[in-house]
């Protein structure tokens, strides 16, 4: 008959399964687990970077032992003419027409 009775399923493989069962379900847990933990990491290491990036803008760099500011890139022919200007402004209020004191020229016609 067709529509009978089927054979009861074999004992030893219902019983493999229900052994596989836990350690499956174990896997898959673990597994989503670390892909959430993956997740974490990727993007608290993006967060780094970008904060790394902001402050590497602003001269501000984390070290191991501590913060460090740098200073702003200046040229070197801007700061050669920095310097420059100040000798030189030094150089005029000190020349003949200062109120410091006598010049080498002005002793020289008095002396005639």
């Amino acid at each position: 008959m067709a529509w009978g009775k089927s054979s009861p399923p074999d004992p030893a493989k219902v019983s493999t399964i229900r052994q596989l069962l836990p350690l499956i379900i174990l896997f898959s847990l673990v597994a989503g687990v670390g892909f959430v933990v993956y997740q974490i990491y990727v993007g608290a290491s993006k967060i780094r970077k970008n904060a790394e990036d902001s402050f590497a803008a602003r001269n501000v760099v984390f070290t191991r032992d501590g913060m460090k500011v740098g200073v702003k890139h200046m040229e070197n022919e801007r700061y050669v003419d920095a310097t420059q200007s100040w000798v030189v402004r030094a150089w005029n209020a000190a020349g003949p027409g200062s109120s410091s004191g006598p010049s080498p020229s002005a002793a020289a016609t008095k002396r005639r």
